[in-house]
């Protein structure tokens, strides 16, 4: 995954939320673009969830990206 994939995702207009899949087996739903942010090098990225806590993920650990199809929102995480 590039952070310019992932730049991509989260500017579309219109967004639509989406869900992070990475490597150790965990899924972050990324709910507004406004919630994620990326350090300069683009290699480490930050998304806060409702809750008030923040996910602190290496790019180098996202697998995929599930991205909702063309006029319905992403599900939430899938269970592991």
């Amino acid at each position: 995954m590039t952070i310019e994939q992932l730049r991509n995702a989260v500017q579309a207009r219109p967004f639509k939320p989406f869900v992070m899949h990475l490597a150790d087996g965990r899924s972050i739903r990324v709910q507004h673009p406004e919630s994620f942010w990326s350090v300069p090098s683009g290699r480490t990225v930050f998304i806060s969830q409702p809750d008030d806590t923040v996910n602190i993920v290496d790019l180098l650990l996202v697998t995929d990206l599930e991205l909702p199809p063309a006029g319905r929102p992403a599900r939430g995480p899938r269970k592991a």
